[in-house]
């Protein structure tokens, strides 16, 4: 399908004041929101736990979550927590997010719009 980069507003959902704008690869095939350490050093998130990851190459390997960050793409936000990454990075954001704001990829355009089934705000399902 090809890159698709939005730019995403991160804030500290502990300290508002620190917040940043980014440029942020979207990948429906990962999962979490991942920033490089130095975004998180920035936001001054917090350490939280850890999980194992597997990469596209099966490489496994333990990496930090920090939290919490507030999310803001398209006109909507969702708090979460983050993977981490090394610094210099490439901000990545997953499906999760996506499903959070109800945002989908326009597969003629390859671009990131709000779910044409529910264009006013996010719709959750639970089934």
């Amino acid at each position: 399908m090809g890159k698709i980069i939005e730019k995403v507003k991160l804030t500290s959902l502990f300290n508002p004041k620190k917040s940043v704008e980014v440029e942020a690869v979207v990948d429906t095939g990962a999962t979490m929101v991942v920033l490089p350490k130095d975004i998180v050093e920035a936001l001054e998130l917090r350490k939280v736990r850890e999980v194992r990851v597997r990469y596209a190459n099966n490489k496994v390997e333990t990496k930090p979550i920090y939290g919490v960050v507030t999310i803001e793409l398209k006109g909507r936000s969702a708090n979460l927590d983050v993977l981490v990454e090394e610094k210099g990075s490439q901000p990545l954001i997953g499906q999760v997010l996506l499903e959070l704001l109800d945002l989908v990829i326009e597969p003629k355009t390859r671009k990131l719009i709000p779910n044409p089934a529910s264009p006013e705000m996010p719709m959750m399902e639970i089934l």
